[in-house]
């Protein structure tokens, strides 16, 4: 099981300094791939969420593969609706180019109903428009010349290359636990990504409902590689209401050996809990990933102490 960290592309406390920091620190740590997040108009509901100044993913990664050897790099995760497909295959394809194979292109439909808006995106229709957007990217990554035609866009005969270094695509990570979502993730997704799960929802609930539309779908079910919150605690926090990654190092320790007993191939760690003003500290996060790498995670074996 790989781990990996979730770096933070937005914030007061946040600069091109801090991503190239927080990168070599995952790297020299040990850990196996970080991922940035997307937003590309920040209105005032992103504004609250994830402010400014917010740093563009395609732009940030591809500065950050040039400073790094071996870490995966990749999105958690692109709004798909915002930008067009073939703009997205171009880059992706490009960046999985120039980092020697290492991309990872996380994807999700979005939520922010104003950058929307800003964007002169239909909001109701970013299901369909996701869904038709990834089936074209796929085109674009496994033929030399393209052509697709749907509702939302065509094209005919666009020439592709530079192909991607990974065959026959960068792997695709769909995010989103709705019934949509886990149809999205077994159509079009080589990997599952949800986001602040439980443990034991993805026993008892996520996966056997992903398993279900596979079968259904007669699809193999996608891997799983979901991004946890990441808050070490010194004293226990109530298993009835916490989400996995949050409580004591044993409490973590726990959801991680449940993320791997499940077969989690990745597991994303997140250190942001919401307040944007805790983006300008960013020893208590290196602290925190360093005493889970230290005591909990193997990292060169992939596996737990």
């Amino acid at each position: 099981m790989k781990v990996g960290v979730n770096l933070l592309n937005f914030g007061p406390g946040v600069s091109p300094e801090t991503l190239r920091r927080w990168t070599e620190f995952a790297e020299a740590r040990g850990f196996h791939f970080v991922m940035i997040s997307d937003h590309v108009a920040v209105t005032p509901d992103v504004q609250t969420r994830y402010p400014a100044p917010f740093y563009d993913p395609f732009i940030s990664l591809s500065w950050l593969a040039g400073i790094t050897s071996g870490i995966e790099i990749g999105t958690s995760a692109i709004v798909i609706p915002y930008r067009s497909p073939l703009m997205m295959a171009r880059m992706g394809a490009a960046l999985d180019q120039i980092s020697n194979g290492r991309f990872i292109f996380g994807v999700g439909v979005g939520w922010a109903r104003r950058e929307f808006a800003a964007l002169g995106v239909p909001f109701n229709r970013r299901g369909a428009m996701t869904d038709e957007y990834l089936a074209a990217i796929k085109e674009l990554w496994t033929n030399d010349i393209a052509s697709f035609e749907g509702k939302h866009v065509s094209f005919q005969d666009v020439y592709t290359g530079p192909r991607a270094k990974r065959d026959p695509h960068p792997p695709i990570w769909v995010g989103g636990s709705s019934d949509a979502a886990l149809r999205r993730a077994v159509r079009f997704g080589d990997g599952w990504h949800p986001i602040n799960i439980r443990v034991d929802w993805l026993k008892n609930d996520g996966l056997p409902r992903l398993q279900a539309v596979a079968d259904r779908e007669e699809r193999s079910m996608p891997a799983l590689c979901p991004r946890i919150r990441f808050h070490i605690t010194e004293t226990q926090t109530d298993d009835d209401v916490r989400v996995a990654g949050e409580g004591t190092l044993d409490q973590i320790r726990r959801d991680l050996e449940g993320l791997q007993s499940l077969g989690a191939n990745y597991v994303l760690l997140d250190t942001y809990l919401g307040d944007p003003e805790t983006t300008k500290d960013h020893e208590t996060g290196w602290r925190m990933l360093s005493t889970l790498a230290d005591e909990v995670l193997d990292l060169e074996s992939e596996s737990l102490r």
